[in-house]
């Protein structure tokens, strides 16, 4: 009987994110870890690079883009800049060579404030940049779903050199990264923090 528990236990926390999105999310969903999603979107662009990507190459690095909205190009939103940041570590750690294109041309020390040298400002940004290749990204969000699509480019021909897509059904953390509250059948509710699922506050 012991061993059928631990089974059963087994089975439903290995199954908790096919709960998300359907009346049981509250109870037995998990929250995503968008770290695992970067990781997974480095790692597959990687495996279909063709041709191939050159690890250990200091002179061809690769350069990682903020991911944007595919409905309007120029807009970003905090999901989009975190999937950039843990997309960029990932491939540090395949051991490529990563360009910091955010670095500024020099220090900047502020009294009471710290030294900075990554900024977004245009002006502050090193100008030239050699590249074997650039990731980009878009993503589309839905009532309940976002929609990534990551693409490899060459950036001396523009030419894609690999392309993943997937599918997040999204959790009140990613919800909360875009401002949107959900909804129950009386309407709009607020957004909570986000929380454990019942199986893990049980078993935890």
């Amino acid at each position: 009987m012991t061993f059928l528990v631990a089974v059963i236990v087994v089975f439903i926390l290995s199954s908790c994110a096919n709960f998300n999105d359907t009346q049981f999310a509250n109870l037995l969903g998990t929250e995503k870890n968008l770290i695992h999603v970067a990781y997974d979107i480095a790692e597959d662009l990687e495996k279909q690079a063709y041709p191939p990507l050159i690890p250990r190459h200091p002179q061809q690095p690769i350069l990682t883009t903020t991911f944007v909205d595919n409905n309007n190009l120029n807009q970003t939103s905090r999901f989009s800049r975190i999937m950039q940041e843990h997309l960029t570590s990932r491939l540090v750690q395949l051991g490529y060579t990563v360009r910091e294109i955010k670095l500024r041309n020099e220090l900047d020390v502020e009294p009471y404030g710290g030294e900075k040298i990554l900024s977004r400002n245009l002006n502050d940004i090193q100008n030239k940049q050699n590249a074997q290749a650039v990731s980009v990204g878009t993503y589309s969000v839905s009532d309940t779903a976002i929609y990534i699509s990551a693409r490899m480019i060459d950036p001396a021909n523009a030419n894609i050199i690999s392309s993943v897509d997937y599918k997040l059904i999204m959790d009140k953390n990613i919800m909360g990264m875009f401002g949107i509250r959900p909804r129950d059948q009386e309407g709009i509710i607020p957004i909570e923090e986000p929380r454990q699922s019942f199986i893990t506050r049980l078993l935890y």
